[in-house]
Order: C-alpha cells, then sequence, then structure tokens
C-alpha cells in the first residue's frame, strides 16, 4: 500500500480532499459513500514461464464507476503498485472525466512487475497473458472497459493487448477500441503521445489569461520568461516541458529524477537533455546544466511554477513547508499528500489539481476511441472541402479589393485542419472550458477557497445528478 508520513494511504489522501466538497454539498445520507466507493476490483495471479523458470504475477483492475460507460484508466507496470493504489487512481478517474466533460466511468490497473528487468519478448508474454486474464473476466472491452498506457506502458504495450483482444474476439468488429495510446498504425490517434503534457500546457496558458486568478498567485504577464521546474521526465514530464519552453518562452530551470537532478538558472534545452537522459541512462555528464544528486532539495527551490509530473506523494507534510513555488500545476496523480495540501494552502501557494491538470490524456483518448468506433480518421471528409472554401474567400477578397493577399494569410486561409490539429484543437477547447467552470464555481461559492475543491465540488455534483437520473437514489 502506498502510504505517506502521516499514516494516509493514497486512497484515504483522495478521499479526504473530496471529503471537502462533499461537505458543501447538500446530498442525501450515505451518497457520499456510494460516490468514493469503487464499483469493483478484479485480483487475477497468473504464472508465465521466463528463462526456464515459473514467475507468478499479480495485477488488478478496479472500477470506480459505472455511471457512464465505458470505465476508462491506464495500466501501469511497477513494482510499487497495489490494489489500493489502483483503487485510488480508478477514483481520480471518475473525477476527473467529470472535470472535463468526457463521458466515461472510472477505471485503472496495475501489474506488479519492473519491466527494466525483462526483454521485450517476455514483457510482451507478460503483457499478452495479463491483457487474456482481463478480458476472459470482462474487465477489457471497447465497450465496458478500456484501458490506456500509464506508468510502466506505452504504444507497444496498448498494441500487444488490442491484438490480443482481437484474437479472442474476432468477431467485435470494434476491436482496435478495447484500448488507446495505440501506435498511429493500428489505430491509435496523432498527438495521443504527447497529449497529457499538452493538457499541461493548455492549463496554464488559460490559468494565465485569467487576470485575477494570476495575481492572486503573486504572477503577472503571460508565461513567457516564468521559471518552472519540472519534477519527473517521463512522458508527461519531458513533453510539458519542452512544449512550454518552445512555444510558450518559459524557462526550465530544473528537472528532477529519482536520481538527481539537472539545475541551470539561465534554462534547460529540453532536448538535449532528453538525448543525454537516453544516450546515458541520466542526467550526470550533461554540459548544459549543472548535475545535483539530491533530487528531493531541488523541488524546495525558489521558482514561479512548480510541475511535479512523476509519481504520488512527493510533495508531503515534511517537505511542503520548504516549497517556494508561487503556482503548483499538478500533472502527476496524487504528487501532493492530504496534510501537504492543507499547509500549501495556508502558505498561500496556489494549487491547480491533477483531475485537471494531468486530464489531456483522457481527453485525446475520448478522441481516439471515438475514432476507433467510426472507422474513419478525423478530418478525411471536409478537410479538402475547407481548403477549397478558404480559396475560393480568398479570390474573392482578391477580387472584390484588387489587392493580393499576403502569403502567410493565404497559407493559414488555404490549410484545411489535419487530423492533429483537431486533436490539438478539442483539447484545448477541453482543457479551457474545465478551468473556466473551475474558476467560476470558486467565485461563486465563498465557502470553496481553492481550485482542487472547486473541481471536486463540480466533479461530484455531474457525478450525483447522474446518479439521481438514473434513479441510484
Amino acid at each position: 500500500m502506498t502510504e505517506v508520513p502521516g499514516g494516509l494511504s493514497f486512497r484515504q489522501s483522495v478521499d479526504h480532499m473530496v471529503d471537502r466538497a462533499l461537505q458543501i454539498l447538500d446530498l442525501p445520507p450515505g451518497v457520499d459513500n456510494a460516490i468514493k466507493s469503487c464499483t469493483s476490483v478484479l485480483q487475477v495471479s497468473f504464472p508465465v514461464k521466463i528463462r526456464d523458470r515459473i514467475e507468478v504475477f499479480t495485477g488488478w483492475r478496479a472500477v470506480h464507476s459505472i455511471h457512464r460507460l465505458p470505465s476508462k484508466g491506464g495500466i501501469r507496470f511497477a513494482e510499487n503498485v497495489d490494489q489500493m493504489e489502483v483503487e485510488a487512481l480508478a477514483a481520480l478517474m471518475t473525477y476527473k472525466c467529470a472535470i472535463v466533460d468526457v463521458p466515461f466511468g472510472g477505471s485503472k490497473g496495475g501489474l506488479h512487475i519492473n519491466p527494466e528487468n525483462y526483454t521485450r519478448d517476455e514483457l510482451q508474454i507478460i503483457t499478452r497473458r495479463f491483457a487474456r486474464e482481463l478480458a476472459n473476466k470482462g474487465f477489457l472491452n471497447p465497450a465496458t472497459n478500456v484501458p490506456a498506457p500509464d506508468v510502466g506502458t506505452g504504444q507497444r504495450e496498448m498494441a500487444w493487448i488490442a491484438d490480443t483482444y482481437k484474437h479472442l474476439y474476432p468477431e467485435d468488429i470494434n476491436y482496435v477500441a478495447c484500448v488507446t495510446g495505440k501506435p498511429v498504425a493500428h489505430g491509435g490517434l496523432q498527438g495521443r503521445t504527447e497529449a497529457t503534457g499538452r493538457g499541461v500546457q493548455f492549463a496554464l496558458r488559460e490559468f494565465f489569461r485569467h487576470k485575477e486568478e494570476r495575481n492572486e498567485a503573486g504572477l503577472d504577464g503571460d508565461l513567457e520568461g516564468k521559471r518552472i521546474i519540472v519534477q519527473g521526465f517521463g512522458n508527461v514530464g519531458y513533453h510539458a516541458a519542452r512544449l512550454l519552453s518552445e512555444e510558450d518562452g518559459v524557462k526550465i530551470i530544473a528537472i528532477i529524477k529519482h536520481d538527481g537532478a539537472l539545475f541551470n538558472p539561465d534554462g534547460i534545452h529540453i532536448e538535449e537533455a532528453f538525448y543525454h537522459k537516453y544516450s546515458h541512462g541520466g542526467f550526470q555528464g550533461f554540459a548544459g546544466a549543472e548535475f545535483l544528486e539530491d533530487g528531493a532539495k531541488v523541488m524546495e527551490m525558489e521558482c514561479d511554477i512548480l510541475i511535479p509530473a512523476a509519481v504520488e506523494a512527493v510533495i508531503t507534510e515534511d517537505n511542503a513547508p520548504n516549497i517556494q513555488a508561487k503556482l503548483i500545476a499538478e500533472a502527476a496523480n496524487g504528487p501532493i499528500t492530504f496534510e501537504a495540501d492543507r499547509i500549501l494552502r495556508s502558505r498561500g501557494i496556489t494549487i491547480l489539481p491533477d483531475a485537471y491538470v494531468n486530464a489531456g490524456g483522457v481527453v485525446v483518448s475520448y478522441f481516439e476511441w471515438i475514432r476507433n468506433l467510426t472507422h474513419i480518421r478525423f478530418g478525411r471528409l471536409e478537410r479538402r472541402y475547407d481548403e477549397n472554401r478558404g480559396r475560393h474567400i480568398l479570390q474573392a477578397l482578391e477580387d472584390t479589393n484588387g489587392r493580393t493577399i499576403p502569403e502567410w494569410i493565404r497559407s493559414e486561409l488555404e490549410k484545411g485542419a489535419n487530423e492533429e490539429d483537431l486533436v490539438r484543437s478539442g483539447l484545448d477547447d477541453s482543457m479551457r472550458q474545465a478551468l473556466q467552470e473551475i474558476i467560476d464555481i470558486r467565485c461563486r461559492k465563498e465557502e470553496i477557497e481553492d481550485y482542487r475543491t472547486a473541481a471536486y465540488y463540480i466533479a461530484v455534483s455531474k457525478l450525483a445528478r447522474s446518479y439521481q437520473d438514473l434513479g441510484v437514489f
């Protein structure tokens, strides 16, 4: 069980944060427990022959809510995964989907394994066997339960799972929709890989569009030039850092991994740091920044924005008093414990919660799932039509005014949106709308003081309304 210094499990920490919103809502007795409880949890143990010996692997799949189907959530491969962690992550998925208006229930899966200890072929055998266990017991299906990548998994594992499901149920025409986050060549979607990181970028952009909110956090202007520390340099941390530095002009002054950190007050070149990490197995020896062994202390350095983008419980009651960021954007799931959250808020540090900030992945997973069910790529029907219409508009303007349209305007108006353009547009809209709703409810409800409580208030309100409409209570 994942525990934090205060003795609370990850699951308990999530529930306590939700309780703050439940105390404000006027719900019938018992509804709060109904909302927080997991609908079902599957535990499987299965043997696999690895290098002439039998190993037994244990995995879980938790379904928190089926008020909407399918239930959605990633599968992580990690040594520290357990049932309570999977249940907590499944609950977060339910709230996350409600906050960004994605019509899914919440689910999550995990396999107790260290992927680094196995070859590619061995991992494929293990993954396919786990997928078979989930499918045979009704926890893998495009209509009811759809996994996605998480810690320790990626496109490769999703392709193996989808192929396993296809061979088990060849009559299911929608088999490719049984997972999201697949390779593009196998039904995946352009933009899915960086979706969570780009969602972090869009969340921060929207926050900085609201003058009163950013001033309250002690920040001014736009994102350009802001000093950011990123804790975690996996898929989410890397893409968030890269996009923010390349497209918004921020300074990534520190990147933290479990075995050390890079620090450069003038900003780190993200692509170069990423290449060095993978070519040398770590940050040591990177010429573009100072290497510091104590990464935990780097997280306490002064900065404008701190982005925890790795695992849960990295900010606890022990280090929360030392955090010097003005704004924390939770790109990971549960990086701040319940007690730490209380300390940070008492110190006036603004927190954009994980259930909102890292929702980009499930938003684009929703788009991929829709694409798989419709069996047609986005933009295929209308792209050329839009291009031709743009040309006609340009021609009409030139004929009417007798002037040539500048080339940069022409290229923009003549361009028909491709699939990745549409995915980014949909993700941007989802993140904008969600934060606007969070800010609005925080302004209208005097008893709601922080963004996390506002986000959970919105999520729980939607869940309660859905249960009421369905006649659950």
